[in-house]
């Protein structure tokens, strides 16, 4: 395969793979409501079980890659997997049931994005490129994806979400046949590297605004869908929404490096928290759904300034041999324990109060983030600067 057709490949695999997750799992929690009606507590569990399915579960892909050395089959098996195992929503309510079916997506999901990352990246590092090209792709589809089918949810039922993930999995799954053979090797030694890296202060409490702030942003994924029908938005409504939020974070990633250079990496994840603290507590105050469309664009703000700085903080404060560790430890305390605390707590309180509540605590939340953000400033300047200032970040997501 020529190198420009190899390029192309790697993006449309993107695109379909997150136009999958983008139809389903921002409208499964306003289906599960009002389609099979289940109890705020019960949607709680189901949006949660997934983050800490995919912790357990991502390390045996890894050791099957290694062994094996067939990522590219790896990579296409858990793609229909995850399409075959979505498309049983369809056909079961039971409750425990859907949880085993939410749990079963995540098994196979949670091979979909490290390999795809790793065969994308081990290309571009052997090959040039720009990876970030590759992978915006991947946010275009899921923004493209929300929209589309809110409005065919709208017009022929939300059954239509699963025949959409089934579908465009499937043809993800051709593309990922075709994506690049070769994988990063990247080994985690969690027991040692966690041992040298719980004698950096600075780490430890980024940490904690991880939970915070990023479990929130991961959590709402789920619950936005909820908040903009509850103020009388549509389903096309929410797809709009998300496509919104989703396009406003690019320019604001395309900004990350020199806001970085200007005021620091505190202080870019400073204004990332105060942001998502803002839009929080704002959804918490009940508004219309036509200006919470327009805030949209703070997401922009929180997701396209926090990923990018949070990732060089971490990249700067870890020693050289435990960098890959502190890297998963970050990933797994915001997409994995802190989606997990957010999706079930918002499940609770929203069935011992409303979706609005539910909005005031991840605002209180998120503030709290902050404040702890302005506190590490505080620190550094009284004790100096345990980073490097760049002129950008090495990664962007």
């Amino acid at each position: 395969m020529s190198e420009k057709r190899m390029f192309l490949n790697m993006k449309l695999f993107y695109f379909f793979a997150y136009f999958g997750f983008g139809g389903l799992f921002p409208l499964l929690s306003v289906y599960l409501q009002e389609d099979v009606g289940l109890r705020g507590s019960q949607i709680g569990v189901i949006t949660s079980i997934g983050p800490i399915v995919m912790i357990m579960i991502q390390p045996v892909w890894g050791m099957l890659s290694d062994v094996t050395k067939k990522p590219r089959l790896l990579l296409t098996f858990s793609v229909i997997g995850a399409g075959l195992v979505g498309f049983s929503y369809l056909f079961v309510e039971e409750y425990a049931v859907l949880v085993a079916v939410a749990a079963g997506v995540a098994v196979f999901q949670s091979a979909m994005i490290p390999l795809s990352d790793s065969m994308a990246m081990s290309y571009v590092r052997q090959n040039g490129g720009d990876y970030g090209s590759i992978r915006m792709w991947g946010a275009a589809g899921f923004a493209v994806s929300v929209w589309l089918m809110g409005t065919l949810s709208d017009l022929y039922g939300m059954q239509v979400i699963f025949y959409g993930f089934f579908i465009v999995l499937l043809i993800s799954a051709y593309f990922a046949a075709g994506m690049p053979k070769e994988t990063e090797t990247t080994k985690v030694d969690l027991k040692n590297g966690l041992k040298k890296l719980s004698t950096i202060p600075e780490f430890m409490i980024f940490l904690v605004v991880t939970f915070l702030v990023f479990g929130p942003i991961m959590a709402n994924n789920f619950y936005f869908g909820l908040l903009i029908q509850f103020a009388g938005g549509t389903l096309a409504g929410v797809g709009l929404a998300f496509l919104l939020a989703a396009g406003s974070e690019i320019p604001f990633m395309r900004m990350a490096g020199s806001w970085i250079s200007r005021i620091g990496i505190l202080g870019v994840l400073l204004i990332a928290a105060a942001a998502s603290a803002v839009r929080w507590i704002y959804y918490g105050t009940g508004p219309s759904h036509e200006w919470i469309y327009v805030t949209t664009i703070i997401q922009g703000l929180s997701i396209g300034l926090f990923v990018p700085a949070a990732l060089q903080y971490v990249s700067d404060l870890a020693p050289a041999e435990v960098k890959v560790t502190a890297v998963a430890i970050y990933s797994a305390m915001g997409n994995g324990v802190g989606a997990w605390f957010f999706s079930i707590s918002a499940g609770m309180i929203m069935e011992w109060s409303s979706i609005v509540t539910v909005y005031v605590f991840y605002g209180a939340m998120s503030a709290l983030g902050a404040l702890l953000t302005l506190w590490m400033i505080v620190r550094q300047k009284k004790y100096g600067k345990p980073v490097l200032q760049h002129e950008g970040p090495e990664i962007i997501g």
